[in-house]
C-alpha cells in the first residue's frame, strides 16, 4: 500500500481569504518601509515571499502535514471525519489535539510542545510560518496551536504564490523539515510516510536518500520497515475492523532496524529461518520487550529450541506442500510448518495487542479482559524463553572466552614473527628485551598447561601437545 498525495477541496471562505491576503501583501509592498520576507525552496529555486501579520482565527491547520500523518490514525472515527471534511470545526480541533500530543502516545501531551509554548511566551515568534492565499498553514502548524493556547490574536506568516498546488505545499513543507537547522524532526513513522509519498511521485531512491540525508541502503531499509508495519496492521484487524495503527509503532525504530539487518543476513542462507525469526522478533516488539531482550531471539535461540517454550500456533495441523497462484496455473512451495506456526502465533498476538491498545467503544469489557489475559500470558512465556536464551548466551560466552583469548595471543605471536624478521633485516632487534619476553611466554605457557591439564582424562591434540612440551621442560 502506498500513500497517495491527496488534493483537498478549498476551505470555507477561501475566496474571501484570498482577496484579503492578496490585498495585505500589496499593502506591505506599497508601504515603502522595511519589509520582512522569508525564503522558500520551490521547484529547485528560491522564492522570497512577503510576510504579513494575519489573524489566528483565519488560519486553517494543514490536514496534509507530515508532522502528524501517522498520529491521525490514533482515533479512527475522528480520522474518518477528517478525511471527509478536513475544514470542519471537529476536524480542525482533532488536528490541534494531535499537534499538542506526544508522537508515540497521543493520549499524552508532548513535552516539546510545552517547551515551544514557553519559548513563544517568553521571546515571541522568531520565525514566520507559511500560509497559502486560502489561509492554509504550510509551515508553523505547531506554532499556531501554541500561540492560540497562549491567547495570541495573530501570527506572522509568509504568503506563498497564488499558483501553489497541493503538490507544491507538500514539497515546500518537506524541504523546510529536512533543513539541517530545523529544530524539531518528524517522528520516525512520519519520516517513513514522507519517503513513501516521495516514491509515489516517481522520485528515485537516490533522489529521496539525498533529500533525507541518508544512504540509499538505509532508504530501502526504511521502505521495508513501513511495508512490514502496514502488513502487520492488516493482519491485526478483527471482524469488527479494529486493528493496530501506524502510531502504535512509534518508538520501535531501533528494534525494527535490527530486525531488518538480521532478516537480510539470513534470508539468502535460510529463508524459513529468517521468516520464523522475523515473526518471533516482531511478536517480542509487540509485547514491548527491550532492544537487548529482543536481540536474544537469534539463530542460537532456534538452535537451542527455545521457541518450543512459546505458544506457537498451528495446533499441529498439516501444512499444504504447495500453494497455487490463481489465474496463472502455477504452484509455489508453501511456507514450512515452523513459519506457519510462528505466523499463526503472531497473528493472535497482533489481534490481542490491537484490542488491548484500542479505545474503541465497540470493544466490550469481556473482550478486552480476554485479550489482556492472552497478552500477559504470552508475554510471560516470551519472558521465560528470552531469560533462558540470555543465560545460555552468557554461558556460551564464558565457554568461548578462553579459546578467544588464546586465538588473540596466537595472532599476536604471528605478528611478532613478522616483526622479528623485519628487525633482524634492519639489525634493530633488542635481543635482551626479546629474550626477557620469551621467558615471560614460557612462564605463561607453564601456567596455561597447569590449568588446561586439570580434569581432562582424554585431552585433545592441542592440550596433549602443550602438556608434553611442559613435561619436557620440567625434565631439563
Amino acid at each position: 500500500m502506498t500513500t497517495m498525495m491527496r488534493e483537498f477541496p478549498p476551505p470555507p471562505r477561501a475566496a474571501e481569504f484570498r482577496e484579503l491576503i492578496s490585498k495585505k501583501v500589496e499593502e506591505v509592498k506599497q508601504s515603502g518601509g522595511t519589509r520582512e520576507t522569508v525564503t522558500v525552496d520551490w521547484n529547485g529555486q528560491q522564492a522570497h515571499v512577503e510576510v504579513i501579520d494575519w489573524p489566528l482565527s483565519s488560519l486553517y491547520y494543514n490536514p496534509s502535514t507530515h508532522r502528524i500523518r501517522a498520529q491521525r490514525s490514533h482515533d479512527p472515527e475522528r480520522e474518518a471525519a477528517l478525511e471527509k471534511d478536513p475544514w470542519s470545526g471537529e476536524s480542525q480541533d482533532y488536528l490541534q489535539f494531535l499537534l499538542k500530543a506526544s508522537p508515540a502516545d497521543p493520549n499524552l501531551r508532548d513535552t516539546e510542545f510545552d517547551t515551544l509554548k514557553d519559548s513563544l511566551n517568553q521571546f515571541g515568534q522568531n520565525d514566520p510560518g507559511l500560509v497559502t492565499r486560502q489561509g492554509i498553514l504550510v509551515n508553523g502548524n505547531t506554532r499556531a496551536a501554541a500561540l492560540r493556547e497562549l491567547g495570541a490574536q495573530s501570527m506572522r506568516v509568509g504568503v506563498l504564490p497564488e499558483s501553489f498546488t497541493w503538490a507544491d505545499i507538500n514539497a515546500v513543507e518537506l524541504s523546510l523539515q529536512l533543513r539541517k537547522d530545523h529544530r524539531r524532526d518528524y517522528s520516525y513513522i512520519n519520516r517513513l510516510i514522507a519517503m513513501e509519498e516521495q516514491a509515489g511521485l516517481g522520485r528515485t531512491p537516490e533522489q529521496i536518500a539525498k533529500d533525507f540525508r541518508i544512504q540509499v541502503r538505509t532508504y530501502h531499509q526504511e521502505r521495508w520497515i513501513l511495508s512490514t508495519i502496514r502488513e502487520l496492521n492488516e493482519r491485526s484487524r478483527t471482524g469488527g475492523g479494529n486493528g493496530l495503527r501506524l502510531v502504535d509503532w512509534e518508538g520501535a525504530q531501533e528494534r525494527l532496524k535490527e530486525l531488518h539487518r538480521l532478516y537480510v543476513k539470513l534470508e539468502t542462507v535460510d529463508r524459513d529461518q529468517a521468516e520464523v525469526l522475523k515473526e518471533l522478533r516482531l511478536a517480542a516488539i509487540l509485547l514491548n520487550f527491550s532492544k537487548t531482550d529482543v536481540r536474544h531471539i537469534n539463530e542460537d535461540f532456534l538452535k537451542a529450541g527455545f521457541e518450543r517454550q512459546l505458544p506457537m500456533g498451528g495446533g499441529g495441523t498439516a501444512q499444504p506442500q504447495s500453494v497455487s497462484i490463481p489465474g496463472l496455473g502455477l504452484e509455489v512451495p508453501a511456507a514450512s510448518s515452523a513459519v506457519a506456526e510462528a505466523r499463526a502465533m503472531n497473528d493472535e498476538i497482533l489481534r490481542a495487542t490491537a484490542v488491548v491498545r484500542s479505545d474503541a467503544p465497540s470493544i466490550g469489557d469481556e473482550q478486552k479482559a480476554s485479550a489482556q489475559q492472552f497478552y500477559d500470558r504470552t508475554a510471560k512465556a516470551f519472558d521465560e524463553a528470552i531469560e533462558a536464551a540470555g543465560r545460555s548466551a552468557r554461558l556460551r560466552k564464558r565457554k568461548q572466552l578462553a579459546p578467544a583469548r588464546l586465538a588473540e595471543a596466537c595472532a599476536s605471536i604471528d605478528q611478532c614473527v613478522s616483526d622479528l624478521v623485519q628487525a633482524r633485516t634492519s639489525r634493530s632487534l633488542d635481543e635482551e628485551a626479546f629474550d626477557d619476553a620469551v621467558v615471560k611466554l614460557r612462564e605463561s605457557l607453564l601456567k596455561l598447561a597447569q590449568q588446561a591439564g586439570r580434569g581432562l582424562p582424554q585431552p585433545g591434540d592441542g592440550v596433549a601437545w602443550l602438556l608434553e612440551a611442559v613435561s619436557a621442560e620440567g625434565t631439563r
